[in-house]
C-alpha cells in the first residue's frame, strides 16, 4: 500500500526538481511552449514543465569579444595586420535567440569583416593617428547591424597595427625627412626675421652717424677682448670716400697748370 504512494510521490518530486529553475539578476530564460516563443523569464525562480517547455538561457553581461587578426589593405596599398576588442551586450533576448543563430559567433564575424572593409578605406596614417574616429565608425556600423539581433556594441577599440619591416624602415625615412624639413624651415623664418631686425637697426644707424661710430668702436672692443695675434680694423666706407675725394681734388689744380702751359706755348 506504501509503494502505491510512494512511487507517484517520487515522480512528482523528480518532476518539480527537473521544473524548478534559478536564475540570476544578469540572465534571462526564453521560454519556447511546443516549440513556440512564449515568454521571458527572469530573474529568480522559474518552473519549466519538461517535454512541454523548453528554455535557452541568456546572459546579459558585456561581453569582451577579441577579434582576431585581420590581414588589411589600405587605401594607399600598405598591407597591415590588425586586431581589436569589442564590447557588446544583449539588449533583448528575445531577438538574440530567435532571429540569429549562435549570435555570439554571428557579433564576432561581423565585427571582423567591418574592421576589414572599415580600415581599407583609409591610409596607414589615418590607422595610425585617428584611432578614435575608426573605432567610432567600426562601433557605429556593428551596432546598426546587430541591433535586429538584440545586441547592444558598447564599444570597439583597436589594439595593434603591425606592420612589415621594410614599412617601418620607411616610415622611419619619411619622419626623418618630415624633421629635417621642419629644421630647414624654422632656420629659414629665423634668417628672415634676423633680417628685418637688421634692416631695422641699419635705418637707424643711417639716421644718426654717431650710432654707427659707436657701433664700430664696439667692434674693436670686442676685437681686442679675444686673444689672437691678428686684428683686423674694418674701415667705414664714408672715410674711404673721403680720401677719394681729397686725392681727386689735390689732382685737379696740377692737371688746370699743364693744360694752361700748353696753351701758352703754342700761342707763342
Amino acid at each position: 500500500m506504501m509503494l502505491t504512494y510512494l512511487v507517484p510521490a517520487v515522480l512528482v518530486l523528480l518532476l518539480l526538481a527537473a521544473s524548478i529553475r534559478i536564475l540570476p539578476e544578469y540572465k534571462r530564460g526564453v521560454v519556447f511552449f511546443l516549440g513556440r516563443f512564449q515568454s521571458v523569464k527572469g530573474p529568480g525562480l522559474v518552473i519549466v514543465i519538461p517535454a512541454i517547455q523548453k528554455m535557452q538561457v541568456v546572459d546579459l553581461r558585456v561581453i569582451t569579444m577579441d577579434v582576431p587578426e585581420q590581414d588589411v589593405i589600405s587605401q594607399d596599398n600598405v598591407t597591415v595586420k590588425v586586431n581589436a576588442v569589442l564590447y557588446f551586450r544583449v539588449v533583448d533576448p528575445e531577438k538574440a535567440i530567435i532571429q540569429v543563430e549562435h549570435f555570439v559567433n554571428a557579433t564576432s564575424q561581423l565585427a571582423q569583416t567591418t574592421l576589414r572593409s572599415v580600415l581599407g578605406k583609409h591610409d596607414l596614417d589615418e590607422m595610425l593617428s585617428e584611432r578614435d574616429k575608426l573605432n567610432d565608425d567600426i562601433q557605429e556600423i556593428i551596432d546598426a547591424s546587430a541591433e535586429g539581433w538584440g545586441i547592444k556594441v558598447a564599444n570597439v577599440e583597436i589594439k595593434h597595427v603591425d606592420l612589415d619591416e621594410s614599412m617601418i624602415r620607411a616610415i622611419a625615412r619619411q619622419a626623418e625627412a618630415e624633421r629635417e624639413r621642419r629644421a630647414k624651415v624654422i632656420h629659414a623664418e629665423g634668417e628672415l626675421q634676423a633680417s628685418k631686425k637688421l634692416v631695422e637697426a641699419a635705418n637707424i644707424m643711417s639716421e644718426n652717424p654717431a650710432a654707427l661710430q659707436l657701433r664700430y668702436l664696439q667692434t674693436m672692443s670686442d676685437m681686442s677682448n679675444k686673444n689672437a695675434s691678428t686684428i683686423v680694423v674694418p674701415l667705414p666706407i664714408d672715410i674711404m670716400e673721403a680720401f677719394q675725394q681729397v686725392r681727386g681734388g689735390g689732382a685737379g689744380p696740377s692737371r688746370a697748370r699743364t693744360n694752361d702751359d700748353s696753351a701758352d706755348t703754342g700761342t707763342s
